[in-house]
């Protein structure tokens, strides 16, 4: 694999504008929930991790980095086959993380009545990483927080020992490029998909799932 940068901040905490400003700075194409969404391929290859037959390989071919999910959840055994990547942790405060994902990807997974033909086998798959992995089979706030934390927690321990930021929307472009040792652009950091936007999405009849994972 040629990944140099593995997210390991899960969803909704700034991850679709961390893939934007990577792939700004020369390190995509960055791999994100949203390629996954519409790649029957990459449906498969995830299937595969999620039952624990994983072709890293195949998974990130072509692909410099990669945040948000499914790469959160399993973002140590992905740093345990390519070494010598370095860790970002998007980070958003753990009450306010709840506060979006509870209202967002959350119901989207839990309402199986509501998941379009089409994309049933896209939201199993995400149930079994998103719950049954990254939550640890959690659905309750105090589960859903505690793994929240418990997963930073572990990534801190890169951060610390040097391998690895803690990467905040507000901040900018100056921290991310001083650890990546690239030029910051002249161009505003990237702003995607508030919460706003994600109901202004659904409201209006859009792909509730693209809406979910943006962001």
């Amino acid at each position: 694999m040629a990944l140099k940068i593995i997210g390991a901040g899960f969803g909704r905490t700034g991850t679709y504008s961390l893939k934007l400003a990577l792939e700004t700075l020369g390190f995509g194409p960055c791999h994100h929930m949203s390629e996954v969404i519409d790649d029957p391929r990459q449906i498969g290859l995830w299937g595969g991790v999620a039952t624990g037959k994983p072709d890293y390989d195949a998974v990130f071919a072509g692909f410099g980095s990669a945040v948000d999910f499914p790469v959160a959840a399993y973002w140590q055994e992905v740093l345990a086959a390519t070494p010598d990547a370095r860790i970002i942790l998007s980070h958003r405060d753990a009450d306010d993380w709840y506060a979006s994902f509870s209202q967002t990807i959350l119901p989207l997974i839990l309402d199986k009545s509501a998941w379009p033909g089409h994309l049933v086998q896209w939201f199993e798959l995400i149930e079994k990483i998103i719950i049954g992995k990254a939550l640890g089979g959690r659905t309750d706030r105090d589960g859903i927080l505690a793994a929240y934390r418990a997963n930073e927690k572990a990534a801190m321990a890169y951060v610390k020992a040097g391998r690895g930021l803690v990467c905040r929307a507000t901040d900018g472009w100056a921290p991310l490029c001083d650890f990546l040792g690239v030029e910051s652009p002249d161009l505003p950091y990237p702003r995607t998909n508030p919460r706003a936007d994600f109901f202004a999405s659904v409201k209006s009849g859009g792909d509730a799932a693209k809406a979910a994972a943006a962001r």
